[in-house]
């Protein structure tokens, strides 16, 4: 019985060993997971790599070290074709190269002329003496488009009426060595600000950062981020477009009275104060001229009152949101026989 016990005990060991093993990676890639890609353009994938602890005696640095791609399935040697570049050779079914620093574990590498056929996952390999090593744990699928993604625009805080904002618009670059360009359409006068900036994956996006001050004449105008790509010899473009919100106080305020002719006493009077403001109006107030003085005499956006001999006068009204206040023009209820003295209309203050 004791022979069967040790067996099994073996086995157990052994098969934990062959786990712990397949656990281990012999080549440690860093690279996006996914990039995409225009038609007739090229590609830069940003590669680097580095040697498990258990390997670093194998690998020499010094030594000439080849980078190999493999497309769909990272095992190559049951699918030798699946190897479309290799910068140790000088003929390679992808026409690309390798621009980073190998000694220095950079594979940064750059496609060109990519196609929809190029459309797959990627695996990356190195060949050196006696190193050799693939990342079956870790790829990049690329993604080979006919017409670009559109841009991405953002706002920078709340777009207030005589206050200094800021748009951004941002697009990945993926091809730096043939950047694409970022124009706007605005209502208004702006100026710009480009610049390169790497993504924490490496890639690279164009960042144009448009500043303003917005008036309340562009609430619900359109503004429009157009990224232009340039392919062989023609361009490729792709927009996005959004509506501004610009938050204002009330403007055009105005008073209205109906009827608006003389009328007797005991008739029925209607005032509206109206105007356009964003965010709305949250509060109406209604003020009467008399004989020199001011007096406040009802809230809200309507006012109707059954008109008295002391009802004749001035009245106005004021708009108010949180950006702000609006008063309105100066309307005259006239009495008819009431034979008290009317102030006479005066201009907006």
């Amino acid at each position: 019985m004791a022979c069967p016990e040790n067996m099994f005990f073996l086995i157990v060991l052994f098969i934990s060993g062959v786990l712990v093993c397949f656990g281990q990676r012999d080549l440690i890639t860093t690279m996006p997971d996914r990039l995409d890609v225009l038609t007739g353009s090229c590609v830069q994938i940003p590669c680097s790599f580095d040697i498990p602890d258990q390997h670093k005696d194998t690998f020499n640095s010094t030594i000439l070290t080849s980078g190999v791609w493999i497309k769909e399935n990272s095992n190559f040697g049951e699918r030798p074709d699946n190897v479309i570049f290799n910068s140790s050779k000088t003929v390679n079914r992808y026409q690309g190269k390798i621009t980073g620093n190998m000694s220095q574990k950079n594979c940064t590498t750059v496609f060109f002329n990519v196609t929809t056929n190029y459309t797959d996952v990627y695996f990356f390999r190195i060949e050196s003496q006696p190193f050799r090593a693939t990342d079956y744990d870790k790829s990049v699928y690329i993604d080979v488009r006919d017409f670009p993604s559109s841009p991405v625009l953002s706002v920078s805080g709340e777009v207030k009426e005589g206050t200094l904002v800021s748009l951004n618009c941002s697009a990945v670059t993926p091809c730096p060595e043939h950047p694409h360009e970022l124009t706007w359409t605005l209502p208004t006068q702006f100026t710009t600000e480009n610049q390169l900036q790497e993504n924490p994956d490496q890639t690279k996006s164009v960042l144009s950062t448009v500043t303003f001050t917005p008036s309340y004449l562009h609430h619900e105008k359109n503004i429009t981020c157009t990224a232009v790509y340039p392919v062989g010899t023609s361009n490729k473009t792709a927009e996005h477009n959004m509506m501004l919100n610009v938050s204002f106080s009330p403007k055009d305020t105005s008073a209205s009275i109906s009827p608006d002719d003389p009328v007797f006493v005991g008739s029925c009077v209607n005032l509206t104060c109206s105007g356009t403001a964003n965010p709305p109006v949250t509060n109406f107030t209604w003020f009467k001229i008399s004989e020199g003085k001011t007096t406040q005499v009802a809230s809200g956006q309507s006012y109707t009152l059954n008109v008295t001999v002391g009802d004749g006068g001035l009245y106005y009204c004021e708009a108010r949101n949180s950006q702000g206040c609006g008063k309105s023009n100066e309307v005259q209820l006239a009495i008819k026989g009431g034979g008290e003295h009317l102030d006479s209309p005066v201009g907006l203050t």
